[in-house]
């Protein structure tokens, strides 16, 4: 019993140290990320990438409607129009402006 006891109060010290220290390390980590965050040469690599994967999916898009077509059933067809509508309108799919 006096063992199991001396584990058990070795096991919950190492528990409340290894948690404020890894609650210290864990808030050292999140400055640090928002520190490289908030750089402005992350954030306008960031932002050009996002702006190339629409272009990149766009394109992909048209390529990809030209070549199935009519190969399509007639209730696809219409979704994907209303698709290509909903992206001609100045509002792509996360909020943002095309222009």
């Amino acid at each position: 019993m006096r063992y199991r006891l001396t584990f058990i109060a070795g096991l919950a010290l190492g528990y409340v140290i290894g948690t404020r220290a890894g609650r210290e390390r864990y808030e050292q980590m999140k400055k640090s990320a928002r520190q490289f965050a908030q750089n402005p040469a992350v954030r306008n690599t960031a932002e050009s990438a996002a702006q190339s994967g629409r272009d990149l999916a766009g394109k992909a898009y048209h390529v990809v409607s030209e070549k199935v077509g009519e190969k399509v059933p007639a209730s696809v067809t219409d979704r994907v129009r209303s698709l290509r509508d909903r992206g001609r309108n100045g509002e792509d799919d996360w909020g943002t402006s095309n222009t």
